[in-house]
């Protein structure tokens, strides 16, 4: 059975491809683009042959579980861009909840979704210059009947807090969270109200974590995240604000996230 969208994403104007196999949804993303795409539009494919995470890392696309790429124009500046990967967060909280409840469903800076603090899902967020404005490409990958085993960090399934979750229930309801998470955000307008809920979500807040730059390691308190959703990390000896960087939270931790 092929995903289908959300009745609000549907009358929201968002469109919808749906694949059997891709390479990669971003990599498609990016070809449609280059012909003149600009979204709302959801490539979402059941497999994927060369999936891919945050810094060219492998993202290993087994059966079952979500694979999908958002392209979306309906912004002017580049600089608001990287607010959609909050908004994206947002979005997978809501749709996850109203799924599976409350749960032990947590955002981990600054694009991974958690279960029990175990990684479940990532958010990878690229964006490019089209002839007239920028178009944002929000690949999305969630473990819903499987987790990979032989990683360097704990990963669980949605399928250990779900029985039987399936792609097209968590696509309806992930597409309809998306389209009015994006109206809430409105183009960068509403950024204040969307980091006040991915605060809400935020996993490690207030606590001691550490942050792998590419230099040098980082590690104090997480403080909060600023304005244009920069980490604020309090160390010791002073105030460092973070615009990219790998998250490690709790004494299980021993690796960066991979999208």
């Amino acid at each position: 059975m092929r995903v289908q969208l959300g009745p609000i994403a549907r009358a929201r104007g968002v469109r919808l491809l749906s694949l059997d196999e891709i390479d990669s949804t971003n990599d498609e993303a990016r070809r449609l683009i280059e012909t003149g795409e600009r979204g709302p539009l959801w490539i979402v494919a059941a497999r994927q042959t060369k999936g891919r995470g945050r810094l060219g890392r492998e993202w290993i696309s087994r059966p079952g579980n979500f694979y999908a790429s958002f392209v979306f124009g309906e912004f002017s500046e580049v600089r608001v861009a990287p607010e959609l990967g909050f908004v994206t967060g947002v979005a997978a909280m809501r749709a996850l909840r109203a799924l599976a409840g409350q749960g032990a469903f947590q955002l981990k800076w600054p694009n991974d979704l958690l279960l029990e603090g175990a990684k479940l899902g990532g958010i990878l967020l690229e964006c490019m210059n089209a002839s007239t404005a920028p178009v944002a490409i929000i690949g999305v990958g969630v473990n819903l009947v499987d987790a990979p085993k032989d990683t360097p960090y704990p990963a669980r399934a949605l399928c250990e807090a779900l029985s039987a979750p399936s792609r097209e229930a968590f696509f309806a309801h992930f597409s309809d969270a998306m389209a009015e998470a994006l109206e809430l955000w409105n183009g960068g307008a509403g950024f204040a109200q969307i980091r006040q809920e991915w605060l809400a979500s935020a996993a490690g807040l207030g606590q001691d974590i550490t942050v792998v730059l590419s230099h040098e390691k980082l590690e104090g308190r997480f403080e909060t995240i600023d304005a244009s959703g920069r980490l604020v990390l309090e160390t010791t000896d002073s105030r460092r604000t973070i615009e990219a960087g790998d998250v490690l939270i709790g004494p299980r931790a021993t690796g960066g996230a991979l999208a």
